[in-house]
């Protein structure tokens, strides 16, 4: 399972049911009304909602996104609770909006027939760790997604690019570049850039303070999560180019390159590797996708939220 972080139960009720030797046995089976489709049983009238994902994400792409929480597909070590419904509505025309969209516009929707995670899942709250970190992310197998911290997603937030961009936008691109990275690996040789200034566990460290920051970018790396592994590296460097707008990312390189450090040529040394690979391995031009995406941003202010179409 790979997981993106920041830094920083349902419980199970179980019945038995007994049954004499001498009861007679029906002929209507027990499950012929728990059949289910996207998740949405057969039995229970399906929401607007679960319509609009059917229509918008399982006929189109094959994608059962799941908003409803279910303890067997939650990580059980952490306390999380559900999200939503009308938030991950919200969060779920998002997506389609500056993910799915942007790559059909890009390279084409047999793209993501073929490469999206079968599975999305909404958690309504973070996933926090011992250590003060929480997770924002993960992408198990090559076929699932997992987004958290539905719940925060306040009119405030969707108001505010900056936040949306570090909680929701960066974290979808980061774990669909897992995704891609574990059907189609990347060259190994992307790890020898910043070999010797991973730091594993110890990443949080350098987002602990706006110096240890700059210093992160001053080594190469485009924040500190990145500075895990090579894995988290090349994901994290591709989902910040992704969704950062121009102006943000001509920041980091000259934060990268400021008193004569050599990481703005480190990252872009990085992002020309990125590049390739996404050429190479899926005909996709990322900076293609990077315009399409920040164009798609900027049409956030005007995009509908509350009426699902």
């Amino acid at each position: 399972m790979k997981k993106i972080y920041v830094s920083l139960c349902a419980l199970m009720a179980a019945a038995g049911f007994t049954a004499c030797a001498g009861d007679p046995l029906s002929e209507q089976s027990v499950f012929d009304e728990l059949s289910s489709y996207n998740g949405i049983s057969i039995a229970t009238q399906p929401t607007k909602f679960d319509k609009w994902l059917i229509k918008n994400y399982v006929e189109p792409y094959n994608v059962d996104f799941q908003y409803k929480f279910s303890d067997i597909e939650s990580d059980k070590k952490y306390t999380l609770v559900p999200a939503d419904s009308a938030k991950s509505a919200k969060l779920a025309i998002i997506i389609k909006h500056l993910w799915f969209d942007a790559y059909d516009e890009v390279i084409g929707a047999d793209f993501l027939k073929e490469s999206a995670p079968r599975i999305i899942t909404l958690i309504g709250s973070p996933a926090y760790n011992s250590e003060g970190t929480m997770v924002l992310g993960t992408a198990e197998g090559g076929y699932r997604v997992t987004l958290y911290m539905v719940n925060r997603l306040t009119p405030e937030v969707l108001a505010d690019y900056e936040t949306l961009t570090t909680y929701y936008f960066t974290t979808m691109h980061h774990e669909f570049t897992h995704i891609l990275n574990q059907k189609k690996p990347y060259d190994a040789s992307f790890d020898l850039i910043s070999m010797s200034d991973y730091v594993s566990g110890d990443w949080y460290q350098w987002e602990m303070s706006e110096a240890k920051m700059i210093e992160a970018l001053r080594k190469g790396f485009v924040r500190g999560y990145a500075m895990a592994e090579g894995r988290e590296d090349f994901a994290e460097t591709a989902s910040q180019y992704i969704t950062n707008p121009d102006d943000v990312w001509a920041e980091k390189l000259r934060v990268a390159g400021s008193d004569g450090a050599e990481g703005a040529t480190i990252i872009n040394q990085k992002l020309k590797m990125i590049r390739k690979y996404f050429r190479d391995s899926w005909g996709l031009d990322i900076d293609e996708l990077h315009r399409a995406v920040i164009r798609r941003g900027q049409d956030l202010g005007s995009l509908d939220l509350e009426h699902l179409k």
